[in-house]
């Protein structure tokens, strides 16, 4: 069956672009997906209010956002081959439809006192509306940007780094508004469900994907094509079963562990480590100090992997890897004296975290090819759920094993900042010992086979 049949014959026809579509408008499609989604890092905005309405700990406040993040992993891999099955604005459809329905639970949540609707809703069925919405526009955006997909898959996911540049401020203002108290949680709760639903939908309604056998114009596939970046397709289900794929996997989990282990403890940490010097940073300079680690995040995404494009996935990964346990090392040794470089180290390593995000999808095209990468990128999210648990307890639990051996100030964090550098050496030894798929692994290319929407032929 030809692409134009399998197109017609499953009604995706109504998404493959027309004749002159321009691809630029397919990064705009999926940045609404990710810049509603983003929401999530800013949760902790509603830890405080909810701590004191509903009575729970600061642990308990924290479950939504952990459910979500595991379910934002677990999602992306079950439910990526489908996503490639079924194409983006299927996705995008379900990725509304859950995460804005998560919203709208916990509204109903907070305004009856019920604080497991808030799990549930914003944590389990919302995580799935994050897992599926993250990697809805992969494979669409890599087979529209054959010759840029690291700069292609920046931009989208760009959008998640920075969702709480928006989310965060908007949500204080709404909290601010309403009140604190449980019908001002659920009233900022329901307006944002809906509004997002709006703001999302405008990435349904404008995605596309390429007519079958699209290339743009002018642009010529490698014919002796870097070591790494293979001219052969790589199945889901065997991708899985590659050393490729699970170095790469170690990669992202550690490279994922030691960013957001600083991004999730990042106010209480820059007090702590000045509390005791001369010009201490205050509640409202540490909340800055957040913000601009999220701006740091969010341009790592589309600036380095841009890079990625010129100099090569390995080669970038590289310098995450490797100069960020150099940036950790910094931070530790120098920037307790220091605070503009303690400031410039942290960006530094949440820039390379946001960096590795969004490469890794580019990456995984340079090795697998671009059948079924979106399924791929999905079952290797899974480190992210395990690194969005692993880090911040690693931080947490060394700071508050010193607090009660009556440590104070950095000695709070050093044994982490430890940990966090060999775990980039681990990782950076893991991206030296990747090599190009064996041939054994490639999809036969004489096979006659049903593609994905939007494939080329």
């Amino acid at each position: 069956m030809t692409a134009v049949a399998t197109a017609g014959t499953t009604g995706y026809s109504r998404v493959i672009a027309p004749p002159g579509w321009s691809r630029w408008l397919v990064p705009p499609a999926a940045l609404s997906i990710h810049l509603a989604i983003g929401q999530a890092y800013a949760w902790s905005v509603f830890k405080p209010p909810l701590e004191k309405s509903m009575h729970i700990s600061g642990t308990g406040s924290a479950l939504p956002f952990q459910i979500a993040i595991v379910m934002l992993g677990l999602s992306a891999a079950f439910g990526g081959t489908l996503v490639e099955r079924r194409g983006p604005r299927w996705a995008m459809t379900v990725s509304l439809l859950c995460f804005c329905s998560g919203l709208l639970i916990s509204a109903l949540g907070a305004f009856a006192n019920a604080y497991w609707l808030i799990v549930f809703g914003y944590g389990f069925v919302g995580g799935i509306g994050l897992g599926i919405g993250y990697i809805s526009p992969v494979s669409t955006l890599i087979r529209w940007f054959p010759d840029r997909p690291g700069m292609a898959t920046g931009f989208a996911i760009m959008g998640f780094g920075g969702g709480a540049l928006i989310a965060s401020p908007w949500t204080t203002q709404l909290l601010t508004t309403f009140g604190r108290d449980n019908v001002g949680i659920a009233e900022t709760f329901l307006v944002m469900g809906l509004t997002y639903a709006v703001f999302m939908s405008v990435g349904v309604l404008l995605v596309r994907v390429p007519p079958p056998g699209w290339r743009p114009a002018g642009w010529v596939p490698q014919e002796k094509p870097a070591k790494l970046i293979s001219l052969h397709d790589v199945a889901a289900n065997d991708a899985i079963r590659t050393p490729q794929f699970w170095l790469l996997w170690i990669v992202l989990c550690c490279n994922v562990t030691a960013g957001i282990g600083i991004l999730e403890k990042a106010a209480p940490m820059v007090i702590d480590f000045f509390a005791q010097t001369a010009t201490p940073v205050t509640a409202v300079a540490a909340a800055g100090f957040v913000a601009v680690l999220s701006a740091a995040n969010m341009a790592g995404r589309i600036g380095w992997s841009s890079l990625s494009d010129l100099i090569g996935r390995k080669n970038v990964y590289r310098v995450y890897l490797g100069v960020g346990a150099l940036a950790y090392a910094v931070v530790w040794s120098v920037g307790q004296t220091n605070k503009a470089l303690f400031i410039l180290g942290a960006m530094v390593i949440l820039s390379f975290y946001g960096g590795g995000f969004a490469t890794i999808p580019a990456y995984l095209k340079d090795l697998f090819g671009t059948y079924q990468v979106g399924a791929i990128h999905g079952r290797l999210l899974t480190a992210w759920s395990v690194a969005g648990v692993t880090g911040p307890l690693i931080v947490n639990a060394i700071a508050d094993s010193g607090a009660r051996q009556g440590k104070s100030g950095p000695e709070l964090y050093g044994a982490s900042f430890a940990v966090m550098i060999t775990l980039l050496c681990v990782g950076f030894v893991a991206n030296e010992l990747i090599r190009p798929v064996a041939a054994k692994h490639h999809r036969p290319v004489a096979a006659p086979a049903s593609r994905t929407e939007g494939s080329p032929a």
